[in-house]
């Protein structure tokens, strides 16, 4: 009787264990698709559908990014870069490859600046952005591949506005809207 009791207390516990660790690895998922977004179901498809390996990709960013802080910019620092976005929005009118080169350059530097992995590898930068911005890095990424002339104007216009998301982001301490510095890209104008 003793060890049919024991038997059963074990399979309890080994019960209870196997629940709330896989009500863990459900949760975790959870997790990561809430924290990850749109960027989640992009790194889900670029694993066709296998949401175990995309999950893992999502958590060693975590392990390798989430410990960044940004780093602070100087008032002089914020205007500087509000100047040079006017500026890529201006050139967009007359060459929108080199407003979408000009705008790609910006966000690498703004993204140094504010503390994010600096050197020539764009996939780490964007893996690091993305666990600190991920509903606005895939912007960033649509101007580094429209930058090569590949794309219509119509591609590269929608790409540069994508992308002010991720530049108000980073050039605030906070979260900010982005419809204000885009009034000049609407439909029809800036377009070929």
């Amino acid at each position: 009787m003793t060890t049919a009791i024991i038997i059963i207390a074990v399979v309890a516990v080994v019960a209870i264990a196997a629940f709330f660790l896989l009500r863990g690895r459900l949760a975790g998922g959870r997790g990561l698709r809430s924290r990850f977004g749109p960027e989640y179901e992009r790194v889900v498809a670029r694993h066709n559908g296998d949401t175990t390996a995309a999950e893992q990709e999502l958590r060693d960013r975590v392990k390798r990014h989430g410990h960044l802080e940004e780093r602070p910019l100087t008032d002089g620092a914020r205007a500087g870069y509000a100047a040079r976005w006017a500026s890529v929005q201006e050139l967009f009118v007359e060459s929108p490859e080199r407003a979408l080169t000009e705008a790609d350059a910006l966000l690498a530097d703004l993204s140094r600046e504010r503390g994010f992995p600096a050197g020539e590898d764009f996939e780490d930068r964007t893996d690091a952005l993305s666990v600190h911005h991920a509903t606005h890095v895939e912007g960033y990424r649509r101007v580094h591949t429209a930058r090569r002339g590949e794309a219509s104007t119509e591609e590269m216009r929608e790409a540069l506005i994508e992308a002010r998301g991720l530049f108000d982001a980073l050039l605030a301490d906070g979260p900010s809207g982005h419809e204000h510095g885009n009034r000049h890209l609407v439909k029809g104008r800036g377009t070929s």
